[in-house]
């Protein structure tokens, strides 16, 4: 029988929206879209994209954390980014610095806008804790 773990930061927001930061269910661990937040879940760096990137991974990073996994279990993600035309290299060389030589499977949406004023980038990815870390 499969186990669930759900991780949370128990931030306002996982309440009002109903939706855990992530969940384990068996090998797989799926991330929601994680942005750039601090511990009271206020977005930081309105409209910076380059500091919200670096502190979106940075919260991707404490979620990897607390399931013992590394960045190299990460198969998926989904990126999602207001002004992609103009962000784009900033997204490639951040996730290279990110990832170094893992490549995970990627799509990059660009999009209007996202849930929070000021907020533009949002990540969710895919974890499997079968592979090497």
């Amino acid at each position: 029988m499969a186990t669930i773990d759900v991780f949370s930061y128990d931030v306002p927001a996982e309440y009002d929206f109903g939706y855990a930061q992530a969940i384990r269910s068996g090998e797989l661990i799926h991330v929601s879209g994680q942005l750039s937040f601090d511990e009271a879940g206020e977005l930081l760096h309105p409209g910076d994209f380059a500091a919200q990137l670096d502190q979106t991974h940075a919260n991707m990073d404490r979620i990897l954390d607390h399931y013992g996994a590394t960045r190299k279990q990460i198969v998926s993600q989904t990126l999602y980014l207001v002004n992609l035309r103009q962000n784009a290299a900033a997204t490639m060389e951040a996730n290279l610095r990110y990832f170094g030589d893992h490549r995970p499977a990627s799509t990059v949406l660009g999009i209007i806008e996202l849930a929070l004023p000021g907020q533009v980038v949002e990540i969710s990815c895919v974890i499997d804790t079968k592979l090497p870390a």
